[in-house]
């Protein structure tokens, strides 16, 4: 291999190496904002179920600036190393001595499996921290509402309060009318039933009364006679 040629292996080997620690660096920072976003996001749901200060721990619009940010970079070294590995590929291809074409194929093989890797990682984060986050904006949206419901729960409890004991009233009032209905049948019945008796009484004792009047006048004219 010519002199050359080898130091332009080496360069391009050389880039590789730099760009894969520039993006390990960058990976693991990227991780650590998706974990601090996912903490926070749960101080803050517990902060606001417990305080009245909804004021979150951590600013939710600079995380996603970083983001944004820390999203692009990443995919430009991703690109940057692709463009290495093409040329380690190219440079393969044109080798001039063909006993050293499988050392550099296993060479340029592992940094392919580098960048596979990266590139595999960066996108599952990515998709992870966009997941966490959209669930937070829910999350966050219900909780306004909720907290919307409850600051409006105090005229409306007391409306619902206010029904409730006007439709238990009436409810009342409804009974209240029905037992009386029912004693003032019951007095009628009573009282039907007791007049009946009455008459009774009174037709008996008025035929007693004829009974006596009509044997008293029977023995006088006997005795008159």
């Amino acid at each position: 291999m010519a002199a050359g040629t080898s130091n332009y292996w080496e360069d391009l080997r050389k880039q590789a190496r730099q760009l894969e620690n520039e993006l390990d660096l960058k990976l693991v920072s990227f991780s650590k904002l998706c974990t601090s976003y996912s903490h926070g996001s749960a101080r803050d749901g517990r902060r606001d179920r417990y305080s009245s200060d909804t004021t979150p721990l951590l600013n939710g619009s600079s995380q996603d600036r970083m983001f944004e940010t820390m999203a692009i970079e990443i995919e430009q070294l991703l690109a940057r190393l692709t463009g290495v590995n093409d040329k380690m590929a190219e440079y393969t291809n044109s080798a001039g001595v063909p006993s050293l074409n499988a050392a550099l194929m296993h060479t340029l093989q592992r940094h392919r499996d580098i960048l596979q890797d990266y590139t595999h990682e960066f996108h599952k984060t990515k998709a992870n921290f966009v997941a966490i986050r959209e669930r937070e904006n829910l999350m966050g949206s219900v909780r306004k509402d909720i907290e919307s419901y409850k600051s409006g729960s105090g005229v409306n409890n007391r409306r619902t309060e206010l029904f409730l004991k006007e439709h238990d009233h009436l409810r009342n009032s409804d009974r209240l009318i029905e037992e009386t209905i029912s004693i003032a049948m019951a007095t009628k019945e009573n009282m039907t039933s007791q007049r009946g008796m009455l008459k009774s009484i009174h037709s008996k004792m008025n035929t007693l009364a004829s009974a006596l009047y009509f044997s008293s006048l029977e023995n006088k004219l006997v005795t008159n006679t």
